[in-house]
């Protein structure tokens, strides 16, 4: 056992904890695949790619890896746009300059506001749901996605009510 306590004490220092890209800090202990994931905008095929692009093993600890090999990781993901065909791109010909980019990090999160931003103030119909707090893609709202106090009878409240005109009076009566 005593053998073993040194080695890993090693392989913890050569570890990164944090692998930043961007605007967001990855954690260094999991996987290239699962923490790429992490990022907004990168799903499990784009980690894939990203990480078969950089000739590194997916399933390699992300913190381990050469500073070298971390770069080029970064320097693909921040690029990622002009190495896949348009169609994988997240952000397709867009609105206001027509390119196809893709979105990573606090970036798409921002584009995705100022799209509904645009919509609300067009009044288009996904602009007025989005206006109105409902659902916006067609979802069934008959009976879900109610945000307003409770459904039906409430049979606690029904009960407390009653208990509170019995003892009124029983008051009354004595």
């Amino acid at each position: 056992m005593s053998a073993e306590e040194p080695q890993e004490q090693q392989d913890d220092e050569d570890l990164q904890y944090f692998v930043r890209i961007g605007q967001t800090d990855l954690d260094g202990t999991k996987s290239v695949e699962r923490s790429l994931t992490e990022m907004n905008g990168i799903g499990r095929r784009t980690a894939r790619l990203i990480a078969a692009e950089a000739g590194v093993d997916r399933t390699a600890t992300f913190g381990r890896l050469d500073d070298d090999v971390i770069d080029e990781v970064v320097e693909i993901v921040e690029n990622y746009a002009d190495e896949v065909p348009n169609w994988l791109n997240n952000r397709q010909e867009d609105f206001y300059s027509g390119e196809t980019t893709h979105q990573i990090g606090n970036d798409l999160q921002l584009t995705r506001q100022h799209d509904i931003n645009r919509m609300k103030m067009i009044d288009s119909y996904k602009g007025t749901r989005h206006k109105r707090g409902q659902k916006v893609r067609g979802q069934r709202t008959k009976s879900t996605g109610r945000t307003e106090g409770t459904i039906g009878v409430n049979v606690e409240e029904i009960r407390e009510e009653q208990a509170e005109e019995a003892a009124a009076e029983e008051d009354e009566g004595e």
